[in-house]
């Protein structure tokens, strides 16, 4: 696998930091401080220039305040989530929705679909955060990424791998609230997809997906990459 530059490191669970060629560090969906799949050494970054969010859920956001507020990265989210964390005080805030694309640090990244929830937790309360989504990642070294988030299979990705043909694909696999292998291995089809690096699994005792049962299914055409939190791939 070539990450053309870029590094890739697995935080655990749905979080992965990005290092881009041009020395910029991006978080996608930082639950890291109070994530028990990070490893120690990494659950308090010191410099943090992009955060983009899939949706709301606590294992996606729940350090998105702290990190925001201390790091002041740019962070992106879809609209009603964004408005929720700028009142709560982070800075550097923009809502966006499906569709579109922007750019910022250097990095190109087009929102897309996904199927799942997106409730917000506060305090006693589960408020609206919008919808939850995936993104399409342009680094500047030319590696591009599918990052599907919390998600089912659904047709449409057979539009994401025609209309951005991802590098590598960051799949969820867990089951239960996400797609298992099997879901995913579909998923692996529709998006015509070389390179695979599995998440959401393992966590918890009910996220049961292994990347073994999705290398399984997919067979040797297709590369799964089974990374253990704290891992880079570059």
């Amino acid at each position: 696998m070539d990450l053309k530059g870029t590094e890739a490191t697995w935080l655990g669970h749905g979080t992965f930091k990005f290092k881009t060629t041009e020395g910029k560090t991006v978080i996608v969906d930082p639950w890291v401080m109070n994530n028990p799949a990070c490893p120690d050494n990494l659950k308090n970054p010191d410099t943090l220039d992009l955060v983009l969010i899939t949706h709301a859920h606590f294992d996606h956001i729940g350090d998105a305040v702290e990190l925001g507020t201390r790091l002041e990265p740019e962070t992106f989210a879809i609209y009603e989530t964004a408005m929720w964390l700028g009142g709560k005080g982070v800075p550097n805030v923009t809502g966006m929705n499906k569709g579109g694309t922007t750019e910022a640090q250097g990095v190109r990244f087009t929102m897309v679909h996904a199927i799942h929830s997106c409730g917000i937790s506060d305090g006693d309360q589960i408020l609206y955060g919008g919808e939850a989504a995936g993104y399409v990642i342009e680094f500047p070294g030319g590696l591009r990424v599918y990052y599907a988030g919390d998600t089912t299979v659904f047709s449409d990705m057979e539009i994401i791998g025609e209309l951005y043909n991802p590098d590598v694909c960051f799949l969820p696999i867990g089951d239960f609230y996400t797609m298992s292998p099997k879901e995913a291995a579909y998923a692996v089809d529709l998006l015509d997809a070389e390179v695979v690096v599995p998440m959401h699994y393992g966590t918890f005792p009910v996220l049961t997906g292994t990347p073994k049962e999705l290398q399984d299914l997919v067979g040797d055409d297709v590369e799964v990459i089974a990374v253990s939190p704290g891992d880079t791939l570059s």
